[in-house]
């Protein structure tokens, strides 16, 4: 497979067909049936931690790769644009860094986090007695990532 076309959907159908990119902004979920032609369904959780989906107007990318490491093929690619950058293999060895680089990324992830939470609020006692609030959500996570 070559290319990928996506469709914006609310749910995740039941059936999954070849040669479609389902993606459901309120699930934050994107589903496809594997590049090679397998036909295992593969998910791609959307999140800071997960995959990140880029949609230009025209096309869609995700990001990082696709490492269909636990399916029989082991298919590694890309979706770029819609089309399929297909990638080397990986070795066990290699998967199994991966897997643990991804574990330490999201767990300092959430640390970060949890660290800007427990911060305490600041109050300017000259002008008011109110809170200065915090930004969390979707725009703090923006700022932080343009920050670092």
């Amino acid at each position: 497979m070559k290319t990928l076309n996506h469709k914006f959907v609310d749910k995740i159908p039941e059936e999954i067909e070849e040669g479609i990119l389902y993606v459901s902004i309120p699930y934050e979920t994107a589903i496809h049936k594997c590049c090679c032609g397998c036909g295992s369904e593969v998910v791609t959780p959307i999140s800071p931690t997960d995959w990140i989906i880029t949609f230009d107007g025209e096309s869609v990318t995700l990001d990082p790769s696709i490492g269909s490491w636990s399916l029989e093929c082991r298919s590694h690619y890309f979706i770029r644009k819609n089309k399929v950058v297909w990638s080397s293999s990986y070795s066990q060895e290699e998967i199994k860094r991966v897997r643990k680089r991804d574990t330490e990324d999201k767990q300092d992830y959430f640390k970060d986090r949890q660290e800007v939470e427990e911060q305490p609020l600041i109050v300017n006692t000259e002008k008011t007695t109110e809170p200065i609030k915090r930004e969390t959500g979707f725009l703090a996570w923006v700022k932080n990532l343009f920050n670092k």
